[in-house]
């Protein structure tokens, strides 16, 4: 009888075991599909349907969506935003003629992206890069895909060059910078030359870009920023693309890279944001180039884009931003990367060409004829440059000026190095 009870009993236990171990893998098994829903629900959202689709040889999916289908339009406050195909006015001194070149022999067809070779999308269309499964699960969250870090603030008078190292590198972001501040700003213009940076860890990054600021460097920042970015963590290679970026928070909630939110207006069919830029710059061999504008359109209010001399991109609405609502306080031209090495170690990942600036041309990453916006819709020479790096011997900056290239400088470095541990 007892050992009946014991058996009947010990069947029961078991059979309770049993039961939660489904259980429990049940639930396992339902954690990860919740999280593939919530990707694939923003896949679905951000991979509008499209007209047409050309695929790039470096395994991109160029989806040619209908203007009006744009993720821009999920914003509430751009429901019934009407698109403003051409802004109002160029900066006086862009063009001789003061009007925007349209024809394509005018424009600068020495820098495609790599997707051209195969096609390009129709009018009334513009083209997007898939965003793939892969891409979102790279990122920290769903939430976090396509953000820029809080840490990626720099301002120059935060760190001084004195600063101990192992305290410089606890934002894990590093820049070589020029910079003009006191006054008031509507856009600014450089051009830089492309380079493929080597990364060391996936999760880093080298970008070189031009910033437009406006606010205190606290938690109200407003940026718009513009260039070329090499992110194995964002893009899944190390192709060197073009982007852009925005945020009114200091990269917090708001903003986020090229068209992966609702916010930056796209109006041109040519160009890709986030695409690959071909060819690049070679260590003493062919020099290759871009061209970035952005600048506020006064009568309208809005912040727009010129890639090269002729391709207007698009336009952030101005009620995107608080301060840049106004005007830029701020313009920031140079490159930044992320250290991700621990202990006070330094990142091999290069900024630029890899290269210190006094190599010079042929060698080292620079910007040139870089240009501010000013009240009165003028494009000029930029008055007091000063200029930043939190550790000189990792990536450094060197400023100069002549007839040809206006004002210019060179910048970048090797990363970890001799000098640099």
């Amino acid at each position: 009888m007892a050992a009946a009870y014991f058996s009947r009993n010990g069947l029961m236990l078991g059979l309770l075991f049993v039961v939660l171990g489904v259980c429990l893998l049940s639930c396992a098994a339902r954690q990860p599909s919740t999280q593939k829903l919530k990707v694939h629900k923003h896949l679905k959202r951000l991979n509008k349907k499209p007209v047409k689709t050309i695929q790039s040889p470096d395994g991109d999916f160029i989806d040619c969506v209908h203007i009006t289908q744009q993720p821009a339009f999920d914003h509430p406050f751009l429901k019934d935003h009407k698109i403003q195909m051409r802004p109002n006015y160029h900066p006086e001194g862009l063009y001789d003629d003061k009007k925007v070149k349209t024809e394509s022999n005018e424009r600068d067809n020495s820098i495609k992206q790599l997707w051209h070779v195969n096609g390009m999308c129709p009018e009334d269309t513009i083209p997007i890069r898939r965003t793939k499964e892969d891409d979102v699960l790279r990122a920290s969250s769903v939430k976090r895909y396509g953000k820029k870090k809080h840490t990626s603030i720099v301002y120059p008078r935060v760190i001084p060059k004195s600063a101990d190292p192992d305290l410089v590198n606890e934002s894990g972001h590093q820049h070589a910078i020029a910079y003009v501040e006191g006054e008031k700003f509507y856009g600014a213009k450089a051009t830089m030359n492309v380079w493929e940076p080597k990364i060391q860890q996936p999760n880093e990054f080298s970008l070189s870009q031009i910033w437009i600021l406006g606010g205190s460097f606290g938690e109200d920042l407003n940026s718009i920023e513009a260039g070329w970015q090499v992110s194995p963590d964002l893009y899944g290679d190390n192709n060197t693309r073009l982007f852009t970026y925005w945020t009114s928070d200091a990269y917090q909630a708001t903003g986020c890279y090229n068209l992966l939110c609702s916010g930056f207006i796209q109006i041109n069919n040519n160009i890709a944001m986030g695409a690959s830029i071909s060819p690049v710059s070679a260590y003493r061999n062919s020099q290759y180039d871009i061209s970035i504008l952005v600048w506020k359109d006064q009568k309208e209010g809005n912040w727009w884009m010129q890639f090269g001399n002729g391709y207007v991109l698009g336009y952030w609405p101005s009620f995107l931003f608080s301060y840049l609502a106004d005007s830029a306080s701020m313009i920031e031209w140079g490159g930044e990367v992320v250290n991700s090495e621990p202990d006070g170690q330094h990142t091999t990942t290069q900024m630029g060409s890899g290269r210190f600036p006094e190599e010079g041309f042929g060698k080292a990453s620079y910007f040139r004829n870089i240009q501010v916006v000013d009240k009165e819709n003028n494009l000029k020479a930029p008055k007091e440059i000063g200029t930043f790096t939190e550790q000189s011997n990792c990536y450094d900056v060197q400023t100069g000026s002549n007839s040809d290239w206006g004002h210019y400088f060179y910048y970048g470095g090797p990363g970890k190095n001799p000098n640099c541990p």
